[in-house]
């Protein structure tokens, strides 16, 4: 049994990401593996929403938003990229978007290695925000 947090969810966006790269190759735009992406995602059955714009919280409160490429099933940031080799930059700014979303979970995706790269990221800093109660 595995224990990371959202694993099957995790696990078919990979699986997905892995198609992607296998047809394609490296080598496009980001946009182009994003626009691929989006065709496997729904092949596999998962909600999505691709360019969503989610709010930044600095200290509970809200300050701003910024484009996730892909965000999974209302629990999971999907960062891509489209670069030679991942860097530690790019999973700083990774785990740094998911501390500013409050999301517990990330993937890291690069299409532009000659293998797929892929990082899961893991928000330690995660607060359970309570949903207000309908009157």
């Amino acid at each position: 049994m595995n224990q990371y947090k959202f694993h099957d969810i995790t696990e078919k966006i990979i699986g997905a990401s892995m198609k992607v790269h296998a047809t394609m190759g490296n080598g496009f735009q980001e946009v182009i593996y994003q626009r691929a992406l989006e065709i496997d995602l729904q092949e596999c059955g998962l909600k999505f929403r691709r360019e969503f714009s989610m709010p930044i919280y600095y200290k509970g409160r809200n300050i701003g938003e910024r484009r996730v490429d892909f965000f999974v099933e209302d629990k999971i940031m999907v960062e891509l990229k489209a670069i030679i080799q991942l860097e530690k930059v790019h999973l700083a700014q990774g785990k740094n978007y998911l501390e500013a979303y409050n999301m517990q979970v990330g993937l890291l995706i690069n299409f532009g290695s000659q293998s797929l790269q892929f990082k899961r990221l893991e928000n330690q800093k995660f607060v359970e925000i309570p949903l207000p109660l309908n009157p």
